[in-house]
């Protein structure tokens, strides 16, 4: 049973950084593509970043140059870094193995001005 569970969503201030976590099981981890999603209230689901297998990377319009996608396979866990936050990066973000209908619960970030 795939499995994944994200963490690290808080409040912070505009300006300031953060750093998600997804954590995956039931799954070959190394050899999936990974990516992140976000949905504000009222919104659509929004595509954020995604990290391949060989690590090549890809982002979102709206947040490239401010997020990062990293993964550890030796943890099986993707990493989101957003530095730079703004107050419309306020959502719900969620892991999703690329391509696949695997979710995990979603961890709510929200950037005050």
């Amino acid at each position: 049973q795939v499995q994944l569970v994200e963490t690290g969503g808080r409040l912070v201030q505009s300006g300031g950084s953060l750093i998600l976590s997804c954590v995956a099981s039931g799954l070959t981890f190394s050899s999936l593509p990974m990516a992140w999603f976000r949905q504000a209230p009222g919104k659509d689901r929004e595509f954020v970043a995604a990290i391949t297998w060989l690590n090549t990377t890809s982002y979102g319009n709206s947040v490239k140059g401010r997020f990062s996608v990293s993964r550890d396979n030796a943890k099986n866990t993707v990493y989101l870094h957003m530095d730079s936050l703004k107050p419309e990066d306020t959502g719900v973000y969620y892991c999703n193995v690329r391509g696949f209908d695997y979710w995990g619960q979603g961890t709510q970030v929200t950037v005050s001005s």
